[in-house]
């Protein structure tokens, strides 16, 4: 008898936790779902996301990006299967294709897992983080449907559409949550090389921390070509780096290399960024693909380089051809020279600084979806070729909800010693939309007289991005700088000190929480 009401206790038991996942959910869920959902902009897929989830309200967020992961989250078959539908003649090229779309999916999950993470955590203390992390999640999979336009596969374009509407939604929740530090700052407070440094950030171990406190050059690793060094090349001494920063002194010289990293932690410094020279000549005309074309990409985080040059020499005819491509949060660029022609510097995704550093290029020749802050840098442009002109900027930020961009503070736009004498023959243009929103500042900074009145420019084809994209100009100064004849555009404006200081080295890339850990001269606001 007791068996028989046992067995029947636990018939109860089982039956009404099966009717509990019949039943219609908490009618308290399903109203915060429509609530928070309309803050999406895809609302549909938000709320069919969380009601397949059945998740605790509070955690609305968590649960779309666990979706998300586990969309993300492709069969290692998934790609390779789809190369023989590209339109591609090359095999050698239809596999790069794929093989770049495998990394950026894994670079897309890295990101979804560390915001994952991050959310169980704390979501208000780790906003800043979050936005970045999903940002560079949706960026990645939009370069993965750029790298396959043009040479068909729809069914790898539609599954990017759609990762992107799902890593889209829960980025919309996380900007609404009010941050520790919400309130905007304009410390014009300097750090110095050399100053002492009292506060790092909790992903810099002990170990480094004394490594990066310190005045002297403890290099881990010395390169040199004329074996004086532990190495005669970058790449070898690349591979020999385990784990932590890893220092690497590059002696002067010219390193004809093709280097591509993804480890954490590398440092790289130069005798100079004229004396200490990384070169290659792959280009797109040459038969690379774009990201391919590259000399020097790292994809690891917490990259530094100081000192040191990165060049592609395809020359103006070569079309695009990247100097330096760098997706590395936390990467700080230091007194270096970025040389080539078009698309120089890809600064894909994440958090970068880029101080005093000399960029040269023709059209769109800083490009990405970075958060990037150029402080006192020399942009140089150079002679295109015959019938082209010059763009410098081309953002590709495809969601309002991303907190990326490219600022240019205290920099110096210029035309090249060949360039300079031909420079009114051609146009030369601050910017253009590369995605629907686009958004690129300059302030404080000086502009040669080789751009264009108008100062920006249209992306072919798109005629509507000037409605959605923000560019902003602030207190420029020389001969370029005048904004009587710029573009018309609702997207356009000229801007005051309470916009401008949105996009400082403070408040835009949350520098003074990282930056000194780095041993970078930076100004954290406002000159």
């Amino acid at each position: 008898m007791a068996t028989l009401i046992r067995l029947m206790s636990l018939w109860l038991l089982v039956s009404v936790a099966s009717m509990s996942w019949a039943v219609p959910l908490d009618v308290n869920f399903q109203a915060q779902v429509q609530t928070e959902c309309s803050f999406t902009r895809y609302p549909s897929l938000c709320k069919k996301t969380l009601m397949e989830s059945r998740d605790h309200p509070l955690h609305v967020i968590s649960a779309l990006v666990n979706k998300t992961v586990s969309e993300t989250n492709l069969p290692r078959t998934y790609l390779q299967t789809m190369s023989s539908q590209l339109e591609i003649q090359d095999f050698q090229l239809a596999k790069s294709v794929t093989d770049y779309c495998e990394k950026l999916v894994r670079l897309s999950l890295k990101q979804l897992d560390r915001s994952l993470s991050a959310l169980k955590e704390s979501p208000r203390k780790n906003k800043n983080d979050i936005q970045t992390w999903l940002s560079a999640a949706l960026t990645f999979q939009q370069s993965c449907k750029d790298s396959t336009a043009g040479v068909g596969n729809s069914q790898i374009s539609r599954k990017m559409d759609y990762l992107t509407q799902l890593v889209s939604n829960p980025l919309a929740l996380i900007n609404r949550i009010t941050g520790n530090n919400s309130k905007l700052k304009n410390n014009t407070r300097s750090r110095r090389l050399g100053e002492e440094i009292k506060d790092f950030p909790k992903w810099v171990s002990a170990k480094d921390r004394k490594l990066l406190q310190s005045s002297i050059i403890k290099a881990n690793a010395v390169v040199a070509k004329d074996g004086t060094g532990n190495y005669r090349t970058i790449s070898e001494a690349i591979k020999a780096a385990s784990g932590g920063r890893f220092v690497i002194y590059v002696k002067a010289g010219v390193y004809k290399e093709k280097i591509h990293t993804n480890k954490d932690g590398i440092t790289l410094i130069g005798d100079g960024k004229y004396s200490t020279v990384i070169t290659g000549d792959d280009s797109v005309a040459g038969g690379s693909s774009m990201p391919g074309s590259a000399t020097f990409t790292i994809t690891g985080d917490g990259f530094i380089a100081r000192d040191i040059g990165f060049e592609n020499t395809a020359g103006p005819r070569g079309e695009q051809a990247l100097a330096l491509y760098i997706a590395s949060d936390h990467s700080v660029l230091y007194r270096c020279s970025i040389a080539g022609y078009q698309d120089t510097l890809f600064a894909q995704a994440l958090r970068q600084f880029y101080r005093e550093c000399d960029i040269y290029g023709t059209i769109d020749f800083i490009f990405g979806n970075a958060a990037a802050i150029f402080q006192n840098c020399y942009v140089v442009l150079r002679r295109p070729r015959e019938g082209a002109y010059n763009v410098i900027l081309a953002n590709g930020r495809t969601d309002p909800g991303q907190n990326t961009g490219f600022s240019l503070q205290n920099c110096r736009i210029t035309a090249s010693s060949d360039f300079s004498p031909v420079k009114h023959n051609y146009e030369s243009y601050l910017g253009r939309p590369w995605k629907e929103y686009s958004r690129a500042v300059i302030m404080e900074s000086s502009i040669d007289d080789a751009i264009h009145s108008r100062g920006w420019i249209e992306w072919p084809g798109e005629r509507s991005y000037y409605k959605t994209l923000y560019f902003a100009e602030y207190m420029n100064t020389g001969p370029g700088a005048g904004t009587s004849k710029r573009v018309n555009w609702p997207g356009f404006h000229v801007i005051g000190a309470q916009e401008a200081v949105k996009f400082t080295v403070g408040n835009f890339i949350g520098g003074t929480s990282w930056l000194p850990s780095t041993g970078v001269t930076f100004i954290s606001g406002l000159l």
